[in-house]
């Protein structure tokens, strides 16, 4: 117990550290609001054809330039959507990128990865990609509402394998995958099947209810998210017979308790406006890509200076004493979690919108109830 909480003492003295120097380490792109899929989870709720228009490239390098011009020269850019893919300038984009210094990788559906394109991105410099594989055929066709999709994204995480096992200083990539109740008990068919695919990073998440997710049922029931821990936590130690196994990672979702660094490298922070920043398709500034309540937008590259607002706004993200209410209003894990993540709340005057910790105890809590012996 003693170990555990110095641990903890020490993450809590460099996350404080984090926050004060608030350097700016990753920069989402959020280049188009469009998509050539139409999954039932989309947080954006993106669209085939969106009504907001793709931002010009050339708005988005000056907000680059700002940066470069601030002495920000470690970056790395991530380009998103909707589905980047549906531009035709995303190389150009990324040579300008390369062009000030900075590293980039997209994150994609991998439906429109044909072998040429995937090539001239790695040309113009592209050194990271995200693929999204929410199990196999039937479960990934399921949430993502595309008979073609499964065939087509495995595809193109096979051209990824090849590459980077042929490149391995060159090119990383990983596969996420969104996790509800109907994808959940085929999980460990799925890790085999990505083993065998190569793939050398795996991250889970669990879905909000954001976007098109609130109209759909994909939350885990307590015992369901308690499972997929315990998969996760087995998973990260398990290797097949001929000794391969994949590094996986749970999100940064929420504090797990017991679960913490038994389902991913590190304790859980929330690091929406103290590392990580966003540009989203209309220009507005804010902190993670997930976290666009309009309490949390924190300017705009069209009327503010890029650099301003991040050395000068961010404050509810960086000081979350506001979170302190409802569920966390005593929580005496307030210190270790901070009030959930930025992206489950929904503006600054709501209750988060759920509790990992508690959902994780979900049971207990009910078999305490009856007895007066609650789990906090």
């Amino acid at each position: 117990m003693f170990l555990g909480e110095f641990r903890h003492w020490v993450f809590r003295r460099y996350r404080n550290s984090c926050i004060k120097r608030h350097r700016l380490d990753y920069l989402f792109w959020e280049c188009t609001l469009r998509c050539n899929l139409n999954c039932r989870h989309c947080g954006s709720d993106c669209l085939k054809s969106s009504g907001i228009p793709d931002m010009p490239l050339a708005d988005f390098l000056r907000a680059l330039d700002d940066i470069k011009a601030h002495g920000i020269t470690r970056l790395a850019v991530c380009i998103t959507g909707g589905e980047p893919l549906l531009r035709n300038d995303i190389e150009q984009a990324g040579i300008e990128i390369v062009r000030r210094g900075y590293a980039w990788g997209i994150v994609t559906n991998g439906f429109a990865l044909t072998a040429r394109r995937f090539k001239s991105l790695v040309a113009a410099g592209m050194s990271s990609m995200s693929f999204d594989l929410d199990g196999l055929e039937a479960e990934h066709s399921f949430l993502r509402r595309n008979p073609e999709s499964f065939a087509r994204t495995t595809a193109a995480i096979r051209m990824a394998a090849d590459f980077m096992h042929r490149n391995p200083r060159r090119f990383l990539f990983d596969v996420i995958t969104c996790v509800h109740p109907g994808n959940l008990p085929t999980l460990a068919k799925l890790r085999d099947f990505l083993i065998d695919l190569g793939v050398p990073a795996w991250r889970i998440f669990t879905i909000y209810p954001q976007g098109r997710a609130r109209d759909n049922s994909l939350a885990l029931s307590g015992a369901e998210y308690v499972r997929l821990m315990a998969f996760i936590a087995e998973t990260r130690a398990y290797r097949t017979a001929d000794g391969r196994g994949i590094r996986l990672n749970y999100s940064c979702e929420g504090y797990l308790g017991e679960w913490e660094l038994k389902v991913r490298d590190h304790f859980f922070f929330c690091r929406a406006g103290i590392s990580v920043a966003s540009v989203l398709c209309d220009g507005s500034i804010g902190g993670c890509l997930s976290v666009r309540g309009g309490d949390f937008i924190q300017g705009n590259i069209y009327r503010d200076n890029f650099m301003d607002v991040w050395e000068n706004r961010f404050q509810d993200m960086r000081h979350r004493d506001w979170a302190r209410r409802g569920v966390c209003q005593n929580c005496p894990h307030w210190k270790k979690c901070l009030g959930n993540g930025m992206h489950l709340h929904p503006d600054k005057q709501s209750d988060v919108l759920h509790c990992n910790y508690a959902r994780l105890h979900e049971d207990a809590n009910q078999r305490g109830a009856k007895s007066g012996e609650l789990v906090l």
